[in-house]
């Protein structure tokens, strides 16, 4: 994928989606990346946050659980915080005009990350490596 890509937050989200769904999440993270790098500085960490958890999606399954379990987590814990800053703030946000459930995100990786430290990579099946980003 070219550096220079652009997209829309809406279009970043569908393309990211659906490679997630294909089992492509290392081509999700390209698209997220850069649209964490050109997006406005409040909404960064949110992006940066998606590009992490699509990064926990390749280690997943590539076999690297340790990996998975924490990029997961990290990239939670980067949509969470900034989920709570939007929620003291009035007004739309960037990851409503994309079409985000930052809720949803946060709570399956959460929970994939959770049940991939107790139960081991192999323990997951392939098809349940992915996260809904779109409600």
């Amino acid at each position: 994928m070219p550096e220079d890509m652009a997209f829309t937050p809406a279009e970043a989200v569908q393309l990211a989606q659906r490679l997630i769904d294909d089992g492509r999440p290392f081509h999700a993270h390209e698209v997220l990346e850069a649209t964490w790098k050109s997006s406005p500085i409040g909404e960064r960490a949110m992006w940066k946050g998606l590009a992490q958890i699509a990064v926990g999606l390749t280690h997943a399954r590539r076999g690297n659980s340790k990996g998975a379990v924490t990029l997961l987590r990290r990239g939670a814990a980067a949509v969470a915080c900034y989920a709570a800053e939007q929620a003291s703030s009035p007004g739309a946000t960037g990851s409503q005009a994309a079409g985000l459930d930052l809720e949803a995100i946060v709570t399956a990786t959460n929970a994939l990350a959770d049940l991939i430290a107790a139960r081991g990579l192999y323990a997951v099946p392939t098809d349940d490596l992915r996260v809904p980003l779109s409600g």
